[in-house]
């Protein structure tokens, strides 16, 4: 068996030789050389997992990407989704009202009929319209946009016709209300005429002065009543006419009751003709129970004899 020899000559002292067998040699160069592959396997199995650990990192990122823009994408169409479903809210909403609108125009446009005495076989607001015109495209053509600038222009135009029929009622029922504003009933309960409208001579001065009413003597506590319907615009002592109510009826029309000596109305009250407003006085520039009576038009004094039943 052939072997090895190994000599350490130390710097003093003895040689010391040691054999070593051939196969041990081998053994151990055959064991470095298992040891250095294995280092080698060892490193490249750890960058290979490095890279590897890399890879999956990358992966689990645009993986987290693909689902965020897929999440983008379906936010997107949820809100497209909600914005065509408010439309159709908006639109469904809008027809409902633009209906409303329309049984509201016939209703009026039935009362017009009737007030204006029209023939009610021409103008029948229970029947469908005529109307007729070249075929168009089907509605699912139409784009919900087209749709509701349509919607948009019919409510436009019904706004229009509302206004006008308003009107024409307004119109019709004009003479009919300014005869209800209209002063037309006697002032107090009882009574006579005891000075007239216009110039007289001034009880206190003797001087020709303007009396811009009447004054109808009557006993004290007399009732007072309102010569037509209104509402009280004042209430309360005037310089010279002591307690007076004033009423605006309408119209251009305005009453005022002079001398007071109580009220039983206040201002915003609204009053029907004939109504209890106040007592007979002589309250104020007054040489005697009785009531001064004016009438307005449009702010100036006019004569009430002409308004008063039984002047």
């Amino acid at each position: 068996m052939r072997q090895f020899s190994l000599m350490l000559v130390p710097d003093s002292g003895p040689i010391q030789s040691y054999r070593i067998r051939k196969s041990w040699v081998w053994l151990s160069l055959l064991a470095l050389c298992a040891l250095v592959v294995l280092g080698v396997w060892g490193v490249s199995s750890i960058y290979q997992a490095r890279a590897l650990a890399t890879a999956l990192q990358q992966s689990q990122h645009t993986l987290a990407q693909v689902h965020q823009h897929q999440q983008d994408v379906y936010m997107s169409m949820q809100e497209k989704l909600d914005i065509e479903h408010e439309k159709v809210t908006t639109y469904t909403r809008n027809l409902g009202a633009l209906q409303a609108r329309m049984a509201r125009l016939d209703a009026l446009g039935k009362h017009l009929v009737k007030v204006a005495k029209l023939d009610q076989n021409t103008f029948d607001f229970d029947e469908r319209p005529a109307m007729g015109g070249p075929r168009i495209s089907s509605v699912n053509d139409i784009h919900l946009q087209g749709l509701g600038m349509r919607l948009a222009t019919m409510d436009k135009g019904l706004s229009h016709l509302d206004a006008q029929l308003v009107a024409i009622d307004a119109m019709l029922q004009d003479d009919r209300e300014a005869k209800k504003a209209r002063p037309h009933a006697w002032p107090t309960q009882g009574g006579w005429l005891s000075s007239h409208f216009g110039m007289r001579d001034d009880p206190f001065t003797g001087l020709r002065a303007m009396h811009k009413g009447v004054d109808i003597a009557n006993h004290l506590g007399a009732a007072v009543l309102a010569a037509s319907r209104g509402v009280v615009v004042f209430a309360g002592k005037m310089k010279g006419f002591g307690y007076l109510i004033e009423i605006e009826h309408g119209y251009g029309y305005r009453t005022r009751y002079a001398h007071l000596s109580s009220s039983t109305v206040k201002v915003g009250d609204l009053v029907s003709d004939g109504a209890l407003i106040g007592r007979v006085g002589s309250v104020g520039r007054s040489t005697g129970p009785h009531l001064h009576f004016e009438v307005l038009r449009f702010g100036r004094a006019i004569d009430p004899q002409s308004f008063l039943p039984h002047a």
